[in-house]
């Protein structure tokens, strides 16, 4: 790497430090004083008051951090929103759609309940006539469906 160049070579460039120790970068959102002063010529610079200023708060980058923070926080909010509207629309339009389909199942029930038994029989034998594939598909649905009803009894 760059320790086996001469100082002097142009391709010998000063990277910056990508964090851990002594490199002048933190987690915390502080940056450290990098400056090379020796300990016996020059002291740390100090704040009014006393403190020492080698350890100083990044606020540009908390700052930033924190406005991405919310703009994220404002586009999931936002979607959040158009969700909960569409499945709110689909709740309501499936509430609608099983309403309409159970009075017309309530419909049936009361016509089947004021007709005689024979007058169904013979009903259901001329549809079976005209249309053979739809009522074994309804007789095997039908069929299906008593099964696991007398099934979940013997358990």
């Amino acid at each position: 790497m760059s320790q086996n160049r001469p100082t002097n070579d142009p391709q010998n460039k000063p990277t910056r430090p990508t964090g851990g120790a002594s490199t002048g970068a933190t987690d915390a959102g502080t940056t450290r004083d990098t400056t090379t002063t020796n300990a016996t010529t020059a002291a740390a610079p100090t704040r009014p008051g006393g403190a020492s200023t080698s350890m100083t708060p990044s606020t540009t980058g908390t700052d930033s951090i924190s406005s991405t923070a919310q703009g994220i926080a404002s586009q999931a909010k936002d979607q959040a929103q158009v969700y909960g509207q569409k499945i709110s629309d689909a709740a309501t339009q499936a509430k609608d759609y099983v309403s309409d389909k159970v009075s017309v199942v309530g419909d049936k029930i009361k016509d089947l309940q004021n007709k005689d038994i024979n007058q169904v029989a013979e009903e259901a034998k001329e549809y079976a006539r005209q249309k053979p594939g739809q009522a074994l598909l309804i007789s095997a649905a039908a069929g299906f469906l008593l099964g696991l009803v007398f099934r979940s009894n013997r358990r």
